[in-house]
């Protein structure tokens, strides 16, 4: 057989390799982006593009790692560990050590030969993450540092959180990332193919996509191979039958001849026709090693001659001979295969009695080498051999400590896996309690549960938790299923508050009367359970078995500042400063709901000052997020504004955007929205969806985007996203109600569907308790009289279910209080809507006049334009129906102009049809001439025509441009003389011909 093997000269790639160096040069200069990924279909040259690139960089500036293949689960962040690695063998402990100088080690949890990881805390990964990115800058220095990452099509999802935050934070450090990916192996749902999308849209991040060598550049390869040039022909049928793939370039340019032969189609089939020539004992032992190369398709020596079986000299000969074939490559203490296609090739050749045997003895070999491979990868490695060895004891135990090496790690969606295959293995394996550390089934699917409800799958924790409950029973007698049962009940609890599943407060109310008080976890339930009762619409019995209570005679209704205080105690008293955190927020967002802003506040800021503590960017979050909501009130929106996107992009950062980026995004989408930045608004709603949230955040974020989208006067978009809100939702927190309704009665308003606004607004004031949320009540109760207000306006005036509705508001608004500037500003607006529906039935226009003014003066100054320009515009309109000589020009420009500044559409189209109503020049608010009328007529005869063609009267038309009759009566006439028309009727066909209808 003619040798085969890669081109002995490096051919083609010369315009993307220098691309390449100079990203290098100008990363380390930090005058460019920091991230290059490079795509390419299997076997077009990404790995000797990088192999090339990192030849020509200094020593020891290069560190690399490659991603998993062929189903090895459970093993997180596999290509920063050998970075790690490399950069603990080339500079040693001095600068890991110099990171934990200030705290803990947190890269003890990747590297175990650093020490003990830190104590387990609930979130500790954005230290973690924060350690590498300094590891490397340091490493780094001003001589700069490139990190390769190979095979990102097979990376884990830790891994591709790291990659995300270090993309996102080196722009400032001389690090350079060069990431590689399969282009053909991405299909629609590959999680990656995704990220991709994002990333692209760094400024940091250089996309090369590699594409296969022209005709010329493959004829140079395979002359290259084989010492000399192609005829015309072969170079042609070379060409045809590669595509120009240098991979099957190589594998082809070995064979005899290729004109006209009987040469495999397939590229699988290909590869392994390049090993025909070898002798079959050379080939078994390529066989041996594809089964045991399941990281970055390298294997070591001493584990292939174990589970080879050969002697020394026999293995020596196989192995020289698959190297000189170029079917293996030496690559330190063992080998590489030449490509990952051919050891896939090479793998799925292996029948499968041979492939089990196989599997099983590189697993007990694993456990006969110490230190053969990595201690970080021994558990996952066993765990996948065992596995396809059909051991399923060994399987399930390897699976385990996998799990808890992914959980160590902070790999939570890794240890989910791993969970999840010690339990499909349990019932084979009959000594499955004495193989997990003594962990019942039901506390491993407790565990699964966790880690399924912080790596954000919600979804599978309550499956889980459902599961778990159903096994251990309601009647649990001793204190360990007591506290099994519990723990269930809160990480349920937890799952369902995220999927609008009836909230799960049912699940922390049964969990703390369960729950043995001395357990450290009980301050977390109370800390739950406290938030819950904060935000349910209705009042939760207090169902605990303590005696004082069981002699009451009527349940007594939890109460949340109660609960929050007990929590606080509680957890202080058991160190459990996560809950405390949490407890503290929620009490300071109690206090704040009941008006005590100051004293809310310090509580909040303690919380917040815990969280930054134990480094908890989630917690941290929450509290920003709840207390947002509370300075949005007091019209502090610039400092809102400015916490919630520094807490966005700390999530962002740290690769947190799915499980509290949502939550986060929704405040500050409403942020936005209330200072009049729609398109923002809808923007960041936008993103945030594209992060997967759950499917309560989901609904969150819809609100916001139907509030925006009406505003913009887009119906259909507003329309797509109310398709996520369900009015009948049995979701009973409070806030998701209230904007559920609020945002839906702005849809319905725009629709002018006014018999479903009015419906949605009688079964709100029946079932919302809006005083126990007075801060989105004004918000529904001012929608609510919006729509009693434009329903007054109609033909036929209020409806007896109009009149209803009215009394209703009248009674809840005269109940709630008003906290703060912007609910009082809500309060005066609310009264101005409602004493436009008294002026229909014997109220008068000066009334709400008077009110409107008193409107427009509570929004000032309050940095919420669009509100304050809606109650100009309805101040205009009820000046002049009070007095129609009223001077309301400057009004009318002011909202035409700020209306227009922020996109509001509607409100814009509003103005301006009032401001051609009643003759008011707009070309002081934006600059722009009015259009001249057509036929010579005034603007006023213009919009007088127009009233005509819809066939309103004389005393109509008056009413419509706040004009007396007589003056309409003139009008008419010299309408008709001047288009030289003999009655009114000929007045509407003329209209149309014009266009002014």
């Amino acid at each position: 057989m003619t040798p085969v093997g890669s081109s002995p000269v490096f051919i083609g790639r010369q315009q993307e390799l220098r691309l390449l160096l100079d990203h290098a040069h100008q990363a380390r200069s930090g005058t460019a982006a920091a991230t290059a990924l490079v795509g390419g279909d299997a076997g077009v040259g990404k790995s000797r593009l990088i192999a090339e690139f990192a030849g020509r960089l200094a020593d020891g500036r290069v560190v690399s790692g490659g991603c998993l293949e062929l189903g090895v689960d459970g093993l997180p962040f596999a290509p920063f560990v050998a970075a790690l690695r490399q950069i603990l063998r080339d500079h040693g402990r001095a600068p890991f050590d110099a990171l934990a100088q200030d705290g803990p080690q947190e890269l003890a949890r990747l590297l175990p030969e650093l020490g003990a990881p830190p104590d387990d805390r609930r979130e500790a990964r954005g230290l973690l993450f924060e350690q590498v990115l300094r590891l490397f800058a340091s490493v780094a220095g001003t001589d700069g540092l490139t990190v390769l990452v190979e095979d990102l099509h097979w990376a884990d999802t830790a891994t591709r959180d790291l990659l995300v935050f270090l993309m996102r934070n080196l722009d400032t450090a001389a690090v350079q990332i060069v990431a590689t990916y399969r282009s053909d192996d991405l299909h629609r749902g590959h999680p990656l193919r995704r990220l991709l999308l994002e990333l692209e849209r760094l400024p940091t991040v250089t996309r090369l996509e590699l594409g296969p060598l022209s005709p010329e550049e493959t004829a140079e390869q395979a002359a290259a191979i084989r010492g000399r040039e192609l005829e015309a022909d072969e170079a042609a049928a070379l060409f045809d039958r590669s595509g120009g793939n240098p991979l099957f370039v190589e594998s082809l340019a070995g064979r005899p001849e290729f004109v006209g032969a009987d040469i495999p189609e397939r590229p699988r089939e290909l590869l392994l026709a390049s090993l025909d020539g070898l002798d079959q004992a050379h080939r078994q032992v390529l066989r041996v090693a594809a089964i045991g190369a399941v990281s970055a398709a390298h294997i070591e020596h001493d584990l292939l001659a174990r589970v080879a079986g050969l002697g020394e000299e026999s293995l020596n000969t196989a192995l020289r001979a698959l190297v000189d074939a170029n079917a293996l490559c030496i690559d330190g203490t063992g080998y590489r295969f030449r490509h990952a296609l051919l050891r896939e090739a090479v793998h799925d050749e292996v029948l499968p009695g041979q492939h089990t045997r196989l599997h099983l003895s590189f697993a007990e070999a694993l456990d006969a080498l110490p230190g053969v491979v990595p201690l970080h990868r021994l558990a996952a490695e066993q765990a996948h051999h065992y596995w396809s060895g059909h051991d399923l004891p060994r399987a399930l135990e390897a699976a385990w400590w996998a799990a808890v090496r992914a959980a160590d790690t902070l790999a939570f969606a890794e240890a989910l896996r791993m969970h999840e295959r010690v339990l499909e293995y349990w019932e084979s394996v009959p000594d499955a309690v004495e193989r997990v550390q003594g962990h019942s089934h039901v506390q491993v699917v407790s565990q699964a549960a966790a880690a399924a409800l912080e790596s954000g799958d919600f979804y599978r924790a309550r499956a889980l938790c459902d599961a778990g409950l159903a096994e251990v029973g309601e009647e649990a007698d001793d204190e360990r299923s007591r506290t099994d049962r519990a723990v269930l009940l809160r990480r349920r609890g937890q799952a369902r508050t995220q999927l609008s599943d009836g909230d799960g407060i049912s699940d922390f109310v049964e969990a703390m009367s369960i729950h043995p008080p001395h357990d450290p976890g009980y301050g977390f339930v109370l800390s739950l359970l406290a938030r819950e009762v904060k935000l349910h619409q209705q009042p939760i019995a207090d169902d605990r078995p303590d005696t004082s209570r069981s002699q009451r005679s009527t349940p007594v209704a939890l109460d949340a500042s109660e609960l929050a205080a007990e929590a606080i105690r509680r957890s202080r008293e058991a160190g459990d400063t996560c809950a405390e955190s949490d407890a503290l927020t929620t009490l300071g967002t109690v206090h704040m709901n009941d008006g005590r802003f100051d004293e809310g506040r310090a509580l909040v800021e303690r919380g917040l000052e815990l969280a930054r503590e134990r480094q908890d960017p989630t917690l941290e979050c929450r509290g920003l997020a709840c207390f947002a909501h509370y300075l949005r009130e007091r019209g502090l929106h610039g400092e809102a504004r400015a916490r919630l996107e520094a807490a966005l992009e700390r999530l962002r950062a740290i690769g947190l955007m799915s499980t509290s980026g949502p939550f986060v995004a929704l405040n500050l989408a409403e942020t936005r929205f209330d200072t009049g930045d729609l398109a923002d608004c809808r923007r960041l709603v936008e993103r945030a969806v594209s992060w997967s949230p759950s499917p309560a955040h989901r609904m969150y974020l819809a609100t916001a985007d139907v509030r925006a989208a009406v505003a913009q006067g887009d119906l259909e978009g507003a329309r797509r996203s109310a398709a996520f809100i369900d009015p009948e939702s049995v979701h009973s927190r409070i806030h998701m109600i209230q904007l559920s309704v609020g945002a839906l009665l702005d849809l319905y308003l725009a629709e002018q569907d006014f018999a479903r606004a009015l419906a949605l607004a009688g079964t709100a004031l029946e079932r919302v308790e809006f005083e126990r949320s007075t801060g989105y009540g004004w918000m529904v109760v001012d929608r609510i009289a919006e729509t009693l207000r434009q329903v007054a306006e109609r033909p036929k005036g209020c409806s007896p279910d109009a009149e209803a509705v009215r009394a209703q508001v009248l009674r809840v608004a005269a109940a709630m209080r008003a906290d703060g500037p912007v609910q009082e500003a809500f309060r005066a607006t609310t009264r101005a809507r409602l004493a436009c529906v008294r002026g229909t039935s014997g109220a008068t226009a000066a009334e709400a006049a008077e009110a409107w003014r008193d409107a427009v003066e509570a929004w000032s100054g309050l940095g919420m334009p669009l509100y304050r320009a809606e109650a100009l515009l309805l101040s205009a309109e009820w000046a002049l129906a009070a007095d129609r000589g009223a001077q309301v020009d400057d009004r009318l420009r002011e909202v035409v102009k700020r209306a227009a500044e922020h996109g509001a559409a509607v409100l814009e189209g509003r103005a301006r049809d009032l401001a051609r109503r009643t003759g008011v020049a707009l070309e002081a608010a934006d600059g722009r001439p009015s259009a001249e009328p057509p036929a010579g007529l005034t603007p006023r005869e213009a919009e007088v025509l127009r009233l005509l063609a819809r066939g309103y009267t004389n005393a109509e038309i008056a009413a419509e441009l706040f004009i007396a009759a007589k003056t309409a009566s003139v009008h008419v006439s010299h309408i008709l003389a001047k288009l030289e028309l003999p009655n009114r009727a000929g007045a509407a066909s003329r209209a149309h011909e014009l266009g002014l209808v």
